[in-house]
C-alpha cells in the first residue's frame, strides 16, 4: 500500500482544464433545463388564458425574481445548445484534438457569456 497518498484531497484547490469546466457546465444546465420544465409548462398553461398572459406579463416586468428566473433559465438553455453544437461538431470529427478541445471550450464559455449579457439586456 502506498503512503504517500494525499490525507485530505481539498477540491477547491484543484485546478480544472477548460475543457472539464465546459462539459461540467453544460451537465449543470442540462439538470437546470430538467428543473425549469414543471416552471415553463406552468407559464405556458396559465398563458393560454388572456387574464393569466396578462398576470404573466406584469410579473415579469415588475418582479426581479421572476425576471431573474426567467434570465437563467434562458441563458442555461443558451449554454446548453452552444455546447450541444460543440458536441456535435466534436463528433463530426472538427476539433477532436486536445487543441482543438480546448479552443471550442473556450469558444463556448466566450459566445455564452456574450449571449448571457445579451439576454440580461433583453429581459431588463
Amino acid at each position: 500500500m502506498k503512503h504517500n497518498r494525499p490525507k485530505n484531497l481539498n477540491l477547491m484547490t484543484v485546478r480544472f482544464p477548460v475543457t472539464a469546466i465546459s462539459s461540467i457546465l453544460h451537465r449543470i444546465t442540462g439538470v437546470i433545463l430538467f428543473i425549469a420544465i414543471p416552471i415553463l409548462l406552468w407559464a405556458l398553461q396559465k398563458s393560454f388564458n388572456p387574464a393569466g398572459f396578462a398576470e404573466l406579463q406584469t410579473s415579469l416586468n415588475d418582479n426581479f425574481i421572476c425576471q431573474f428566473v426567467f434570465w437563467a433559465i434562458l441563458t442555461a438553455l443558451a449554454f446548453h445548445i452552444i455546447a450541444g453544437v460543440r458536441h456535435l461538431l466534436m463528433d463530426a470529427g472538427i476539433g477532436e484534438s486536445l487543441e482543438g478541445g480546448k479552443r471550442g471550450a473556450w469558444i463556448v464559455l466566450i459566445l455564452s457569456a456574450i449571449v448571457a449579457v445579451a439576454l440580461g439586456v433583453w429581459v431588463w
